[in-house]
């Protein structure tokens, strides 16, 4: 599993300027979902092989420098709580402040591998200036300017020696479901709905995951593990800081699942909060199923269903094949369709399409309606393949794919949603050189 990777700091001192130029190590590898990336804070990179998580706890806090030390110290708390591996970031123009020093105080007490990350280090005098930050007691320091990247190959070089070796992905024959959503939608009340009081029918299965619960389920004909991210944060903690730990806790069980339940409450609507859920998952390649929960509590008339999952449409466009059921957790309504929907999706996404089948279908499509020509040039797609991994992923050979166009992608990738049975898996789709 992805090593989490978090990294904090006062504000402006290059956290997210850092975070942006460790993401972009990764995408001269791999591709990115074509379109916008929602969730700024959030980004898988990958050094020497080893793949991670990375969070920058900075954009989660509101407002910018006249943040109260408190909002820091929860970051860092909650950093502490639940990545792996701690990137601390000071800045050497300012030197060390009394919320460094609390910070480090924080992190010395932490049995995690915490990397002291010394920024804005541009020069041979600043370099020198660098070595007042080993008074905070974190032991060796690394140095940096995040703006023009020098440093950064140490630091990561280091980071992946610290980090496990990727296990085979283990073939668990039952499917995993993630129950993941915002605090209070429902998640708790689904669960125990599913399980109900008949605890014989469920094993805890043990060391999946630091914390998140997993179950196994077998009922009602289904068969599969249930990974449960509800109800481990205690209530007693703050409020502000639910945004960001529903983010952390919610990476988690998704990069642990197949298919991620993202629970809603109907009396709330669709949320910036349940659409960074959604990115996540999407952004992961897993299954996504939304559950409307509460629906009982909504006043209705026979256009309410349509307009709620009309707007949810509009809101995780352009991924809108993703199916939407409406539950009431508490009275038990349609939980059965809930599970149906989910082994639906969790089977959609090992669909494999044979390359003549593809060949056949695609070619004919295209031929009907080719890419627009671009300055003058004439793209032709001459074959096209699933590729062997987990998840859906297709490539189509062409003569000129850089002249292939963003709609024309979405055209593609709408036409064979239409022909073959994707609902609720996002789907890649690249264009090579033949």
């Amino acid at each position: 599993m992805n090593s989490i990777v978090a990294i904090v700091g006062r504000p402006n001192v290059g956290k997210s300027t850092l975070f942006n130029r460790l993401i972009q190590k990764r995408q001269a590898i791999v591709d990115d979902v074509s379109g916008v990336t929602r969730d700024r804070h959030y980004g898988k990179s990958e050094w020497n092989g080893k793949q991670f998580s990375l969070i920058d706890t900075g954009g989660y806090v509101k407002g910018s420098s006249d943040i109260f030390e408190s909002e820091i110290r929860k970051q860092v708390q909650l950093a502490i709580e639940e990545a792996d591996f701690i990137m601390f970031v000071v800045d050497v123009t300012t030197g060390i402040t009394p919320t460094d020093d609390e910070v480090a105080n924080m992190l010395r007490r932490v049995n995690k591998p915490v990397f002291l990350i010394v920024n804005k280090v541009d020069n041979a005098m600043r370099d020198a200036d660098a070595t007042e930050f080993y008074s905070l007691g974190l032991g060796d320091y690394y140095t940096l300017s995040a703006i023009n990247g020098s440093g950064t190959g140490e630091i990561l070089d280091d980071l992946a020696k610290k980090m496990p070796e990727p296990e085979e992905e283990e073939q668990n024959e039952l499917p995993s479901f993630a129950i993941v959503g915002r605090p209070n939608a429902g998640k708790s009340s689904f669960i125990n709905a599913l399980i109900g009081t008949d605890r014989n029918i469920v094993t805890d299965i043990a060391g999946t995951t630091r914390d998140s619960i997993d179950t196994k389920f077998n009922k009602f004909g289904f068969e599969f593990n249930l990974v449960d991210t509800a109800g481990i944060r205690k209530k007693s903690k703050v409020k502000e800081d639910i945004e960001f730990y529903s983010v952390m806790r919610a990476v988690r069980s998704i990069e642990h699942c197949d298919v991620a339940v993202l629970i809603i409450d109907a009396t709330r609507g669709f949320q910036g909060q349940d659409q960074n859920i959604f990115w996540l998952a999407q952004k992961n390649r897993k299954g996504i199923v939304i559950l409307v929960n509460k629906w009982d509590l909504v006043e209705k008339n026979t256009k309410t269903a349509k307009e709620f999952e009309d707007h949810i449409r509009k809101e995780t466009a352009p991924f809108v094949n993703v199916p939407i059921v409406f539950i009431s957790a508490l009275n038990k309504q349609r939980l059965l369709k809930a599970l149906e929907t989910s082994v639906e999706v969790f089977e959609n996404r090992k669909n494999r399409i044979a390359t003549s089948k593809l060949n056949e279908t695609m070619l004919a499509i295209i031929e009907n309606r080719p890419p627009p020509a671009l300055k003058g040039k004439f793209v032709k797609i001459k074959y096209c393949m699933q590729l062997p991994t987990p998840t859906p992923q297709f490539v189509f050979f062409a003569n000129l794919p850089q002249y292939i166009r963003d709609p024309y992608k979405r055209f593609i990738e709408n036409k064979m949603r239409e022909i073959y049975n994707f609902e609720g898996v996002p789907i890649t789709i690249y264009f090579r050189k033949k």
